[in-house]
């Protein structure tokens, strides 16, 4: 029996370190402290990815673009989701609809929500009544609580 409708599941951290440029949804943050990884380190675009890679069963965002290969130091983020997109389309899925959460005691999330859902709907070719973002703190706790990184998950739907 084949369904055409599949869930998909996305989870990743990031340290925070001061200095580095901090994006998160597509678009740069104005903030102190940026998110540590070999890539943009965009913690929202790669659990989306892993959602969606996941969905299709095509393994992990690791297994496509490994941080052990130099073509992929410092890439942004929105290169990787429209290569997903292309790889979930070449299986004939589209994506019905997104629904995310960022864990980050500061800077706030929510007055940039608006634009991250603008760039994230232009890149994926899909309506942004599509995707899901909020925010949220750990009231102190944790490393998230402490300011020492960023946590989010991402649910996805897909149908052919």
């Amino acid at each position: 029996m084949s369904f055409n409708i599949r869930t998909g599941f996305g989870y990743d951290v990031h340290q925070l370190q001061e200095g580095l440029d901090f994006w998160l949804g597509g678009i740069k943050i104005p903030h102190t402290h940026g998110a540590l990884g070999h890539s943009d380190a965009d913690v929202l675009i790669h659990v989306i990815c892993d959602a969606l890679l996941g969905a299709a069963n095509l393994r992990d965002i690791g297994y496509h673009f490994s941080d052990r290969d130099p073509k992929y130091k410092g890439i942004d983020s929105k290169i990787l989701l429209r290569e997903v997109m292309e790889l979930i389309r070449e299986k004939g899925y589209e994506v019905g609809n997104i629904d995310s959460t960022v864990c980050l005691q500061e800077p706030k999330v929510n007055p940039h929500i608006p634009g991250m859902k603008t760039c994230l709907a232009e890149v994926m070719g899909i309506p942004e009544d599509d995707i899901s973002i909020k925010a949220t703190t750990t009231e102190q706790l944790g490393f998230v609580g402490k300011k020492e990184g960023v946590a989010a998950y991402a649910t996805v739907l897909i149908h052919k």
